[in-house]
């Protein structure tokens, strides 16, 4: 299932064999990796072929997948500048969660905010979910307030650990209810 989704500067596409160069550029930035819980560091070529075959296994699972694991492509550029996913989807329960990542010399510019408001818009429009359960690790103050300006709330913490620096950190919790979105939206 290729889904596609624009916005006005980028596109949130399927990963491809094409992408693992920018791929493992982008995910080989400790300074990006560190906000990350399960990206390694070093990460190599072969974790991003690893990674773009596992997503096209996830697209090519059925009608329902659990999860959409997305390559942000700067449109202007034709590059992807980072990776959005919407996981965890329990249709019955009406929630999902997931994360983003922005390269380094992408940040700063709402990059992250516009692919974050697109996943946000697909899972409660198209999927139709309730609530979105989403995080951040301590210290990742942009993180918070990206997803604060979205209506996301403080839902608790949890020990977490960041496997590319091995630090124990704690993770913060955040929900966006569906009903709290629409509210935004009207």
């Amino acid at each position: 299932m290729d889904i596609r989704i624009e916005t006005s500067r980028l596109v949130l596409r399927p990963w491809s064999e094409a992408d693992i160069d920018q791929l493992t550029l982008g995910l080989n930035d400790l300074e990006v990796a560190k906000w990350l819980a399960f990206v390694p560091h070093p990460y190599s070529a072969v974790h991003a072929k690893d990674w773009v075959r596992r997503c096209q296994q996830i697209a090519s699972a059925g009608t329902e997948p659990t999860a959409y694991e997305f390559a942000i492509e700067l449109t202007s550029e034709r590059r992807v500048i980072g990776g959005i996913s919407l996981n965890k989807v329990d249709r019955t329960a009406g929630t999902g969660g997931g994360g983003i990542w922005i390269a380094n010399g992408y940040q700063g510019r709402g990059y992250g905010r516009e692919a974050f408001d697109a996943k946000i818009r697909f899972a409660f429009r198209e999927l139709g979910l309730m609530k979105l359960v989403n995080g951040y690790f301590d210290g990742n103050e942009s993180s918070w307030a990206m997803q604060r300006k979205l209506g996301y709330r403080p839902a608790g913490e949890v020990p977490s650990r960041c496997m590319a620096d091995g630090r124990q950190t704690i993770e913060h919790l955040t929900t966006l209810l569906r009903s709290d979105w629409q509210d935004r939206e009207d």
